[in-house]
C-alpha cells in the first residue's frame, strides 16, 4: 500500500475515465439484463394468469422439489472446471470430459434421491409425473461444461448465441401454449425442452468452433481430485438451494397447492429484481477491489458506497409495493391472485437483506473469507426451516413470508459475529438509515 494515503479523495470523479469506464460496464450489463428480464417477466406473468392459482401451485411445487434436488448433480466443479481449463487448456478434452461425465453421473444420482424421496411425499400420481420431467433436464444440463469452456477461453460471446436462442425459443413456445390453451403438463414439458434446445446450442457453436464433443476423454482420477477441490461448493449449493427453494416445498406439505400458487406468484414478482445488485455488484467490484491496493480509506469509502446505492435502491422498490401491492397483484396477476398480495407487502423487504447479502458475499470472497459466507447461508437456512414448521400452521404463507424475511435478513446482518467483519454491518446499518445521505444534505446545507 502507498504511503501518504490520508489525503487521497474519496468523492465520485464522475467526469473521471474510471468512472466512465465503470458506468459503462454496468450499462451494457444492465441492457442486457433487462431485455432478458423484461421478456422473462411478460411471459411469466403470461403463465400465472392463464394458469389457475392451483395449478401454478402445482408448477412451482414441482420446480422448487426438483432444485432441492438438482443442487447435488452439478457437484460443484463448474467454478473448478473453468479454473483448470485456464491453466491447462491443453488438457481441455480430458478436463471437458471427465466434468460431463461426472456430471451426468451427479444427475442421474440426484434423480435416485429424488425417486427415493417421493414415496414420502404427499404427492399423486400426475404431480410425480410433472417432477419427473422437469428433473429430466438436468441431464441435458450438463453440456453447460462447453459453457465453461468459452469463458476459460474469453469467448463467452459464444455461449450468448446458444443461450439467447434457447430462452428465445422456449419463451415462444410458453406463448404458444397460452394461445391454443395447453394443459399444464405441457408446461413441465417446456422447460425440458429447454434445456435440450440449450445443450444443444452448446453442441452446436462448440463445433462450429472446429471442435468436437466425440474428442472429450475421462478420467476417475482427475474426477475425483476436482471432486475433492470442489465438495465445499457442493454443499454450499444444496444450502443455498434449500434456503431458496424450502418455503413453498412447506406449504405444499403443510398447507395445498393453491397456496403455493399465491405464494409462488408473489415470490416470482419480488425476485425479478434481484438481476439489480447482482448487475451493479459485478461491475463495480472490481474499482472496489483494486482501490485497496492504494488506500484502506478509499477502499472502504467505495464499498460504502456500493452498500448505499444497493440499500436505496431495494428500498425504493420496497416502497410503493407495500403501499400497492394490491392494485399491483390485481393489475399484473388478475382477481385469482388476490391472496398473493399481502405476501407480496411482506416478501418484498426480503430483497433489502438479499441486495446486501449480493454485494457483502463479494466482500467475503475479496477477503478470502468464503467458510463465513457458507456459515451465514446455513444459518439462513436452518433458521428458515425452523420457521416455516412454526409460522405456515399458525398464518398460512404469510407465515412463510415472515420466515423468508427473517431468515435472509439475519444470514446477511450475521456478517457482523466476528471481529474482522464486524465493520461490515456497522456499513450496511448506515447504508438502510441513509446516514451518508443526511450527510451529504447538511453539508450541502451549511456550504449556502
Amino acid at each position: 500500500m502507498s504511503e501518504n494515503t490520508e489525503n487521497i479523495s474519496t468523492k465520485i470523479n464522475f467526469g473521471s475515465e474510471s468512472f466512465k469506464k465503470y458506468f459503462a460496464n454496468t450499462s451494457w450489463l444492465f441492457f442486457e439484463k433487462i431485455i432478458r428480464l423484461i421478456v422473462t417477466f411478460i411471459v411469466g406473468i403470461l403463465i400465472i394468469r392463464y394458469l389457475a392459482p392451483n395449478e401454478f401451485g402445482l408448477l412451482s411445487y414441482a420446480m422448487s422439489i426438483v432444485g432441492i434436488f438438482a443442487a447435488v448433480s452439478s457437484l460443484g466443479i463448474d467454478s473448478i472446471l473453468t479454473r483448470e481449463l485456464v491453466k491447462y487448456p491443453e488438457q481441455k478434452d480430458l478436463l471437458i470430459g471427465t466434468a460431463f461425465s461426472f456430471k451426468l453421473m451427479g444427475a442421474a444420482l440426484s434423480t435416485i434421491f429424488l425417486l427415493a424421496a417421493l414415496p414420502f411425499m404427499s404427492n399423486d400420481g400426475f404431480i410425480n409425473i410433472m417432477i419427473l420431467i422437469i428433473a429430466s433436464a438436468t441431464f441435458f444440463q450438463s453440456f453447460n461444461v462447453i459453457d465453461f469452456y468459452f469463458q476459460s477461453r474469453i469467448t463467452s460471446k459464444y455461449s450468448v448465441y446458444a443461450q439467447s436462442s434457447s430462452f428465445l425459443l422456449g419463451s415462444i413456445i410458453k406463448i404458444l401454449l397460452i394461445i391454443f390453451k395447453a394443459p399444464l403438463i405441457y408446461f413441465a414439458i417446456v422447460i425440458l425442452v429447454e434445456a435440450i434446445f440449450l445443450a444443444s446450442g452448446f453442441i452446436i457453436v462448440y463445433n462450429n468452433r472446429g471442435l468436437n464433443i466425440f474428442d472429450w476423454k475421462s478420467n476417475k482420477k482427475l474426477g475425483f481430485k476436482i471432486l475433492s477441490d470442489s465438495w465445499p461448493l457442493i454443499l454450499s449449493g444444496v444450502v443455498i438451494t434449500i434456503y431458496m427453494k424450502i418455503g413453498q416445498v412447506m406449504i405444499k406439505e403443510l398447507m395445498n397447492e393453491t397456496e403455493v400458487g399465491y405464494y409462488g406468484a408473489a415470490a416470482r414478482l419480488c425476485e425479478a429484481w434481484y438481476f439489480v445488485p447482482m448487475a451493479i455488484t459485478a461491475s463495480l467490484f472490481p474499482a472496489i477491489v483494486n482501490a485497496k491496493q492504494t488506500s484502506e480509506k478509499l477502499y472502504l469509502n467505495r464499498l460504502q458506497k456500493l452498500y448505499d446505492i444497493i440499500a436505496w435502491m431495494a428500498i425504493l422498490i420496497a416502497l410503493p409495493v407495500t403501499f400497492f401491492s394490491k392494485e399491483i397483484t390485481v393489475i399484473l396477476l388478475g382477481n385469482d391472485y388476490l391472496p398473493s398480495a399481502p405476501v407480496l407487502t411482506i416478501y418484498i423487504w426480503a430483497g433489502l437483506a438479499t441486495f446486501l447479502g449480493i454485494a457483502s458475499s463479494q466482500y467475503l470472497i475479496a477477503e478470502n473469507l468464503t467458510k463465513l459466507s457458507f456459515y451465514r447461508t446455513l444459518i439462513g437456512m436452518i433458521v428458515n426451516v425452523i420457521l416455516n414448521i412454526i409460522l405456515i400452521p399458525k398464518l398460512g404463507i404469510v407465515g412463510s413470508a415472515i420466515a423468508t424475511l427473517i431468515s435472509y435478513s439475519l444470514a446477511t446482518f450475521s456478517i457482523g459475529i466476528t471481529k474482522r467483519t464486524y465493520y461490515q454491518l456497522v456499513m450496511m446499518i448506515k447504508s438502510i438509515l441513509f446516514i451518508n445521505m443526511f450527510k451529504f444534505i447538511v453539508l450541502k446545507w451549511r456550504s449556502r
